[in-house]
């Protein structure tokens, strides 16, 4: 499958904006890793998807550098105003929705392939982290973020904005291919 063919995929499951990757062009940066350590959004050190369950900054750069092409994907949310939390909420809901839909296409073609979600694993209501395994290990990714990313960064480098305009709000995925 051709990475246009991808493209055109994502754009037919229904993400608003699509661009390809190198994962070449990908920054793993630490500073990035540190900010989840700062557990800026309360998920660190409690979820399978985040570090530092989802490995070290070493091992996922590795992991992730197997890879020879990729596409980020978007879903954008046109708000009412500054503080429409539905909007926020339905959106980062629609773009998982997406994201799981695109990545069960593609685990056909490519069954390796590398998906990093927009936030962290939101499948069960408390994660069996730390005390038990990961009770959906095929649907878990860990988020652009935990593997270092400036989401901004990798928008760039496909091509893609990362802010759309006042009033939305954007989710960004990334999803590399062998």
């Amino acid at each position: 499958m051709t990475t246009e063919q991808v493209i055109a995929m994502a754009l037919e499951v229904g993400f608003d904006h699509v661009g390809e990757i190198d994962p070449k062009d990908l920054k793993f940066l630490p500073e990035v890793r540190d900010m989840c350590s700062a557990n800026r959004c309360h998920s660190y050190n409690k979820s399978w998807a985040c570090p530092p369950a989802c490995g070290t900054l070493e091992e996922i750069t590795e992991r992730a550098r197997q890879y020879h092409r990729g596409i980020v994907i978007q879903s954008t949310g046109q708000m009412e105003d500054d503080f429409d939390v539905e909007c926020m909420m339905e959106t980062e809901k629609l773009q998982k929705k997406r994201f799981f839909e695109i990545i069960k296409l593609l685990q056909k073609e490519f069954p390796n392939c590398l998906g990093m979600s927009a936030g962290t694993c939101t499948l069960c209501p408390k994660c069996a982290y730390p005390d038990e395994p990961c009770r959906h290990p095929e649907l878990m990714f860990p988020s652009m973020e935990a593997y270092g990313l400036l989401v901004s960064d990798a928008c760039t480098s496909a091509g893609l904005e990362y802010y759309y305009g006042k009033n939305t709000m954007t989710y960004t995925s990334c999803i590399l291919l062998d």
